[in-house]
């Protein structure tokens, strides 16, 4: 291509990036900007169209993805478990077992948003279910509304690191790696994430008790064989989901999507258990999945003709070259990379982050030498952050829609800062020790 044509791909970048940004749908900006690109490099003769006749193999490459068919099935198997009851179940008997320590409330809740995350991975489903049952409670004994907003948003957001989880899964098909390999380096990392949620809790509390009380004694009704009871009924049939979709992938018992369609049976058979199983409920959630699933095609699809156009005029040249030969080797890009997706998430979704941007740091990452899998982890974490950094954070949303009035929108931003710091320092520790991410797959090979 002619230098003075070397502005298209950095450009056809940033249009996509500016119709995100003003909220046209994702599918259709891709599409559009691909289209109006395409037009405009056949019209300056650098646009060969022959990369368009690669569209309809790519289109059915999509739909013949085994790997894909994993999204309905965890979409399916959250939306159910939604209606079974069991983020209700969990945070009343967390309240009661964690409520006689100091924050204990909070610390239930991150408990219980680790759980649940291991077991739905859908953000707004926990982010709901929280903001509507421990709120009022913490709000109620004195609980400090930044710290009680943070911990449930930050919470709820444990299922995009914790697998199962759609965004790892989307996240290995960028990659070209395996979503087994993805699902199991991410849990230790998931569990460091709720570990660093659980210990700033714990230091918060210690240092001010005033900004998280302990419940008082007449509050903590049950006690003895009674709590024991309620916590094994309440805690075994999560853990039990928990062990036939994830331990079934560990040990090479089943594929992720083999795990997600046995998850989805497990989803079923504890709403059949919790009595909340009916036709409209099933109908309910299959819409949801339909929807859901629907969305994440149509993007695809979109990031396909937009990657062609892209690759045609010479954009991922550009990129590569760019980002290739940045200072520092390894080191410069991860720091670029990471900061791009982390500022990124201000603004756009992570679907938009994951099929417009991610395909972009592959080739370099494979030429650096980089672990595709760590590389995928470090990924999951800093996407992490994008669902509650402002403006557009969606767990932030997500509360802000079932909080109590006096709880106002500038207390729910700041609560979340804290924990999008964590969240960093986290990261930080997985990109200085990828051993925390290699130990597990390591024992499964």
């Amino acid at each position: 291509m002619s230098l003075e044509y070397e502005w298209l791909g950095p450009l056809m970048f940033a249009g996509a990036l500016v119709l995100l940004s003003l909220g046209y749908p994702v599918a259709f900006s891709l599409g559009g900007v691909a289209i109006i690109f395409g037009l405009i490099g056949i019209a300056l003769d650098v646009f060969d169209p022959i990369f368009l006749t690669a569209m309809p193999q790519r289109i059915f490459g999509i739909m013949a993805n085994y790997t894909l068919l994993a999204i309905p099935y965890f979409i399916f198997m959250g939306a159910m478990l939604e209606k079974s009851g069991i983020a209700e179940q969990l945070l009343e008997t967390m309240g009661i077992l964690f409520g006689r320590v100091r924050g204990g409330l909070a610390l239930a809740v991150v408990l219980v948003g680790a759980l649940l995350a291991a077991t739905t991975g859908v953000v707004a489903a926990t982010v709901v279910a929280m903001g509507l049952i421990s709120l009022p409670i913490m709000l109620r004994y004195g609980y400090n509304k930044e710290l009680a907003t943070g911990v449930i948003v930050a919470s709820g957001t444990l299922g995009q690191i914790i697998p199962p989880s759609v965004v790892l899964v989307v996240l290995a098909d960028q990659l070209g790696i395996s979503v087994g390999d993805l699902f199991i380096g991410s849990i230790l990392p998931g569990l460091l994430m709720a570990g660093t949620f659980a210990l700033h809790v714990l230091i918060v509390a210690f240092i001010r008790p005033d900004l998280a009380p302990a419940l008082p004694s007449e509050v903590r009704s049950l006690g003895g064989k009674a709590l024991g009871t309620r916590v094994l009924t309440v805690m075994i049939p999560p853990l039990l989901l928990i062990l036939l979709v994830l331990g079934s992938i560990f040990f090479g018992i089943a594929t992720p999507t083999e795990a997600g369609a046995v998850g989805c049976v497990g989803a079923i058979a504890l709403a059949l258990a919790n009595g909340r199983f009916s036709w409209t409920s099933l109908r309910n959630v299959c819409d949801v999945t339909l929807k859901t699933t629907t969305m994440v095609m149509f993007i695809l699809l979109g990031s396909t003709a937009f990657s062609l156009v892209f690759r045609g005029v010479e954009g991922d040249r550009f990129m590569f070259d760019l980002l290739s030969n940045l200072p520092g080797g390894t080191t410069g890009f991860l720091f670029v990379s990471m900061t791009i997706v982390f500022l990124l998430g201000f603004f756009i979704d992570f679907f938009e982050i994951a099929f417009i941007v991610v395909p972009l740091f592959v080739p370099v990452a494979q030429q650096l030498g980089i672990d595709l899998v760590w590389y995928g982890v470090i990924l999951g974490a800093n996407l992490q952050a994008s669902f509650l950094t402002p403006p557009f954070g969606f767990a932030l949303f997500y509360l802000r829609g079932v909080a109590p009035p006096e709880v106002t929108t500038g207390e729910i931003y700041r609560g979340a800062i804290q924990f999008i710091l964590l969240q960093l320092l986290v990261l930080v520790i997985i990109i200085c020790f990828p051993g925390i991410v290699d130990f597990l797959p390591s024992l499964s090979r």
